[in-house]
């Protein structure tokens, strides 16, 4: 089930993500960091197998510079490029050129600091916007939380509560698709927006038109799976907000939880 407001998968520091974000900042304007909570899947922080041993740009050694300068930074608090280079065992212009990097994607800042007489000089520190491509855990959180309302109420309660949360996400999810296409948009258009806002949360969403003539939604992946699992209330609410934002009949076919390999719903006009 998701939550358009919020997005929930978070992951480790990996030299992919790194390098991604470096290449968005250059491909787009600078944007205000948002702090969003980022998505909650939580995952290990895997150790380069070979550490870089220049720093110089390009191939994945740079990378993985990258990922060892947030990581040390993350640790140790506001540090020098000396201090960096010493610490992870690069070279002080190869950190240098990494810094610069990640202080145009926005996953560090520079300060100036003077001590005394002397030319000031600077540190880095990571940015509120880094803070999502460290690990997390939200799903352990959710299923912790999920577990003290059962022991206070039992399982009326857990239901309650999903059905509440459903009752906020639908009201959202027809706001968001009522501001993108028309009111006499078709079904397959109406599950199309649906699919893109679950693929927005997640999801690996996708909705197209099958040789048998029925719409599907198709989900690739679970982003709240250990709640899924933990809970057919989650899964249950999800198939109920398809069938209230769509207006139409909506059934499960295949089931991640259940051990398939995606969440396929069947979409058909409403029965009159």
């Amino acid at each position: 089930m998701s939550e358009p407001e919020f997005s929930a998968a978070a992951g480790a520091v990996t030299p992919s993500r790194v390098a991604g974000r470096v290449a968005e900042s250059r491909s787009a304007k600078p944007a205000v960091p948002t702090g969003t909570p980022e998505q909650a899947n939580g995952g290990a922080l895997a150790a380069p197998s070979q550490p870089p041993a220049d720093g110089h740009p390009g191939g994945t050694g740079t990378s993985a510079l990258r990922r060892q300068i947030l990581l040390q930074l993350r640790r140790d608090g506001p540090s020098s490029p000396d201090r960096l280079a010493g610490e992870i065992g690069a070279s002080r212009t190869g950190v240098l050129q990494q810094l610069r990097a990640l202080e145009g994607a926005h996953l560090v800042k520079r300060e100036t600091v003077r001590h005394g007489v002397g030319r000031p000089r600077h540190v880095y520190d990571v940015t509120a916007r880094a803070q999502e491509l460290f690990p997390a855990n939200y799903d352990g959180l959710a299923t912790g939380l999920l577990a003290a309302i059962r022991a206070v109420g039992g399982e009326s309660l857990v239901d309650e509560v999903f059905e509440a949360r459903r009752r906020i996400t639908t009201a959202q999810v027809r706001r968001r698709i009522a501001e993108r296409i028309p009111s006499s948009a078709t079904l397959l258009d109406r599950a199309r927006e649906l699919a893109v806002i679950q693929d927005e949360q997640g999801y690996l969403a996708e909705a197209a038109l099958g040789s048998d003539g029925h719409i599907r939604i198709l989900e690739h992946n679970c982003a709240i799976h250990q709640v899924a699992v933990d809970q057919e209330a989650a899964c249950r609410a999800e198939l109920e907000l398809f069938r209230d934002v769509l207006g139409a009949d909506v059934e499960r076919e295949t089931h991640i939880a259940s051990g398939d390999r995606c969440c396929t719903y069947r979409v058909t006009e409403a029965s009159r």
